[in-house]
């Protein structure tokens, strides 16, 4: 891929290293200013599950294991396994406390920082991986999801994973780069369930290489599901060994149903939100196995919803509308500070620094599809947040993985901002890549396998 020359003299990698830097000294800052925190809810069953795994418990439900029935040995497959393998890396290494968790989870969130500018290149140039780098670095919706240690922490890096690998397919369609691609979206779906979702929105990715034969492009979803399927079948596998029902990534749907249709979910104040309360109704068995209690618990949520058919679309808009803050923006800030026990003022700057994204997105992109550069799987992680609101409910850590397109899209805009100011300041920096040609123009170069 040709680059203009001038922009292949400055540095990337020494300015990437500081920003990295910088949101790690961030992220540790926070865990540092909280010492004292107490492993509770997502967080402490993904830690004592990674510790039982290292013991060669294998995944069981720490909930039995440790506190209902002593030494209880309940298989468990709640969530997807990447949060847990990643947890137990401090484990094997001598650190098995929930404070180690939060720090490598820091670590974990820092790694993003790198991924999203390597994304950014990508998609616009070395300056844009670099402004994305940084409001990635410095973003409190982001950064405030390392010091809880909650899984979410992999979300940004999973994503900029995926949108790094699809960019780089898409300017080189070749058959290893659509393996990294599936792979990559394996991955992202071993981390977080419901981004096995961007195997079906990024596929036309690949039957738009259009310098390749229809042959070749057939070949290349082979070969990029068959990339997916080499992480994902194991476990899935694994779970079907193991459980009375079919268990595929994650046997959470049922109870994140029931804790998402119930009275309390669906009129008042509380609309377009979870309750733990409604969760707890549903019936349960200690003799059955996880499998058999998350069907029980799906079932009864669905009975619920046939019920209530009249509320289905204002409780989905009001899902809609909280997950992407424009429902009730501060009273979910007042309940992610009272659950998740998130941090009121840096929640509310979070805030007005999404709004801000979001009008930067909207411009980038314009400027991308000026340039020709495709815009929708940038947005393909918008439809599968939007999926997830619909399904579940709208929660604000739900939406990082929508966070870091807006990431991406807000520093094409800075960038373009940035180099509009240069021009008619006369200094001579590379103008934006529309107006750019021939050996300078940082324009996708296409190369079949």
């Amino acid at each position: 891929m040709a680059r203009d020359r001038a922009g292949e003299k400055r540095p990337f990698w020494p300015w990437l290293a500081l920003w990295t830097v910088v949101g790690l000294a961030i992220r540790l800052a926070t865990v540092y200013g909280r010492p004292n925190r107490v492993a509770g809810g997502d967080p402490k069953f993904y830690h004592l599950t990674a510790r039982l795994l290292v013991d060669g418990k294998g995944f069981i439900n720490p909930a039995y294991y440790y506190f209902r029935d002593q030494h209880h040995i309940v298989q468990t497959a709640s969530w997807p396994p990447l949060f847990t393998f990643l947890l137990a890396v401090p484990i094997l290494f001598g650190f098995p406390t929930f404070f180690a968790a939060r720090i490598w989870s820091c670590v974990i969130g820092a790694a993003a920082i790198v991924v999203c500018g390597l994304a950014g290149r990508e998609i616009a140039g070395r300056r844009v991986g670099l402004i994305a780098a940084l409001i990635l670095a410095i973003y409190p919706n982001i950064w405030m999801t390392s010091e809880l240690a909650a899984a979410e922490v992999l979300s940004p890096l999973l994503t900029a994973l995926v949108l790094w690998t699809a960019y780089r397919f898409w300017r080189r369609p070749t058959l290893g780069n659509v393996a990294w691609l599936g792979a990559s979206i394996g991955l992202a779906a071993l981390g977080r369930d419901e981004l096995a979702l961007l195997a079906v929105f990024l596929l036309p990715l690949v039957l738009l290489a259009r310098t390749c034969s229809w042959n070749k492009r057939l070949l290349m979803v082979v070969v990029g599901g068959a990339s997916a399927a080499l992480l994902v079948v194991p476990w899935i596998g694994f779970n079907l060994s193991r459980f009375d029902r079919p268990v595929f990534i994650s046997s959470g749907l049922g109870v994140t149903l029931a804790s998402a249709n119930c009275n309390t979910t669906y009129y008042g104040t509380f609309e377009g939100y979870w309750s733990l309360y409604c969760a707890l109704q549903v019936p349960r068995s200690s003799n059955v196995d996880e499998s058999v209690n998350a069907a029980h618990a799906e079932s009864y949520a669905l009975k619920y919803i046939r019920s209530h058919e009249d509320r289905l679309l204002p409780v989905a808009l009001a899902r809609v509308g909280r997950g992407f803050a424009f429902f009730r923006p501060f009273q979910q800030i007042r309940l992610d500070a009272f659950i998740e026990t998130r941090p009121k003022h840096w929640a509310l700057l979070g805030l007005w620094m999404y709004y801000a994204l979001l009008v930067g997105a909207v411009a980038g992109t314009v400027i991308l599809r000026r340039r020709r550069i495709p815009v929708f799987p940038l947005w393909a992680i918008g439809l599968d947040v939007l999926f997830v609101f619909l399904v579940s409910f709208g929660n604000t850590r739900y939406r990082v993985t929508l966070e870091v397109s807006l990431v991406l899209l807000t520093a094409v805009t800075v960038d373009w901002l940035w180099s509009a100011w240069s021009t008619r300041r006369g200094r001579g920096v590379r103008q934006p890549a529309e107006e750019r040609t021939g050996a300078e123009a940082d324009a996708p170069v296409t190369v079949t396998a």
